[in-house]
């Protein structure tokens, strides 16, 4: 008896240390995240005091005459991002069906590890192939299909690029969230005599929708802030998006090109586009976790 009394307490002694280790870790991550609101805050103040709201709408950059704005950064990240979501997430879904539903091992399985060696690809690579293979392609494309003169560079190719790189992480989630669905539903949808469209649509989505969401809103993440990718074929010009062929920049790739040499109030901006980054990423979470809650509660999920 005393020793079972024994183990019961070392029990609950070690159950203690690992809520106290969880907690802890739990409270790091927040207290990480909060130290680099306030350091972005703390060196973008002096920007902010200067250009108030007016750094958000404006599209100057003089770097002379030390005027900012932030506005061709802000929609230049925002458009390519929405180019490469528009790109990948169709695309992702319908490999990872034809990976789960029609395609033999023979096939699934070298597709999968491709897939799974795409997403280890590192971003500059990517931006790379994009500037010596890709490039040179899209003058072409465009010329024969438009007979517009394109020097390639551009929010189009960076969208393409960005969704070439987000696409294997969105399918390879997308894929494992499929073969979670359980077998006897789609056996059971079939068997009432169910089409093959109608068992993805209202058996593979409906049963992965929180996974389905959380894979698109991790690719969206990866691609608003990623910098090399694009930095090697948007442009790098400091004008408002006016078509998708037209070159420009982002929010990270104006960080990248002037944080090195960044003195004084340039270097506070390029802070405060910092900070504006993450908002829209830490915003981005928020939408994320509010859809897929509202989308279990449709579900009947607590």
């Amino acid at each position: 008896m005393a020793t079972v009394k024994k183990q019961f307490l070392n029990h609950n002694k070690l159950d203690k240390v690992f809520r106290v280790i969880c907690v802890s870790a739990a409270l790091l991550i927040c207290l990480i995240l909060a130290g680099v609101l306030v350091q972005l805050l703390y060196y973008a103040l002096p920007a902010v005091k200067r250009f108030g709201f007016n750094f958000l709408v404006s599209s100057n950059w003089d770097p002379v005459n030390h005027i900012y704005g932030a506005l061709p950064a802000i929609t230049g990240t925002l458009l390519t991002t929405a180019i490469a979501l528009l790109i990948a997430v169709p695309v992702s879904f319908i490999v990872a069906m034809y990976l789960v539903e029609s395609a033999s091992p023979y096939v699934s399985a070298p597709i999968g590890f491709a897939l799974d060696l795409l997403a280890a690809v590192p971003s500059i690579i990517y931006g790379m192939w994009g500037l010596f293979v890709f490039i040179p392609f899209m003058q072409k494309l465009v010329r024969i299909m438009t007979g517009i003169t394109f020097n390639g560079y551009g929010f189009l190719t960076s969208g393409i690029i960005l969704a070439l790189m987000i696409l294997p992480f969105i399918c390879a989630i997308m894929r494992d969230v499929f073969k979670m669905v359980p077998p006897v539903l789609k056996e059971a949808a079939f068997g009432a005599g169910a089409t093959s469209w109608e068992v993805t649509c209202d058996i593979n989505m409906k049963y992965g929708a929180g996974g389905l969401l959380g894979a698109i809103f991790l690719g969206l993440g990866r691609a608003v802030g990623e910098t090399m990718a694009v930095l090697f074929v948007v442009g790098n010009i400091q004008a408002v998006p006016r078509s998708l062929l037209s070159s420009g920049t982002t929010i990270a790739a104006t960080l990248a090109n002037n944080f090195s040499e960044a003195e004084g109030i340039l270097k506070s901006v390029l802070f405060e586009l910092g900070l504006i980054l993450l908002l829209i990423s830490l915003a981005i979470q928020i939408v994320a976790q509010l859809w897929l809650n509202r989308v279990r509660k449709q579900m009947g999920e607590k």
